[in-house]
């Protein structure tokens, strides 16, 4: 159980980085919730899908994944950047890219883990039980953090979200 709830915490922290610069966009509690709530259950489905899929999903996404959500999430950053800097009202980001596109990519690497645990005999829904939790968990905070900090930042919350997000991307890139 303790390698699993480790694993879950490591595999939550790009969540959690994630949620801190979406959080500068000041959501309500009930919509940092629902994000929250949406990144936990992308966590768990991903490792659910990869435990039953097996060793070749392994091999094919693997490598996929440290590039892909990178990519993803600085074109994303950018494109907040560029338009925050175009426009005169700061914008929220769309509710269906931060509640779709922004948890698939980063739950790729969960769908990785997912196999290898299956391949050693973790229970699929279990695993995914335990990865989605601490994700959702971790993501509330990281989102009422992201809300703090822009209490103190004088800059546009989309801006602030933009900048976060490439820094994300960064980061991710780095460490992969």
């Amino acid at each position: 159980m303790t390698p699993l709830l480790i694993l879950g915490f490591v595999l939550s922290q790009d969540n959690f980085r994630m949620s801190i610069a979406l959080g500068a966009s000041k959501r309500s509690w009930r919509r940092a919730l629902r994000i929250a709530v949406v990144f936990g259950l992308w966590d768990g489905v991903s490792p659910l899908v990869g435990a039953l899929i097996g060793r070749y999903l392994e091999q094919v996404i693997g490598p996929v994944a440290d590039t892909v959500a990178p990519i993803v999430l600085a074109a994303y950053g950018l494109y907040l950047v560029v338009r925050s800097l175009a426009t005169r009202v700061p914008e929220e980001p769309d509710d269906r890219w931060v509640l779709f596109g922004m948890p698939l990519s980063l739950s790729l690497d969960n769908m990785v883990a997912g196999t290898g645990l299956g391949l050693l005999g973790f229970p699929p829904v279990f695993t995914a039980a335990v990865f989605g939790t601490i994700t959702a968990l971790m993501s509330f905070v990281g989102l009422q953090l992201g809300r703090i900090a822009a209490r103190f930042i004088p800059i546009r919350s989309d801006l602030l979200t933009g900048i976060g997000l490439l820094i994300v991307a960064v980061v991710l890139a780095l460490g992969s």
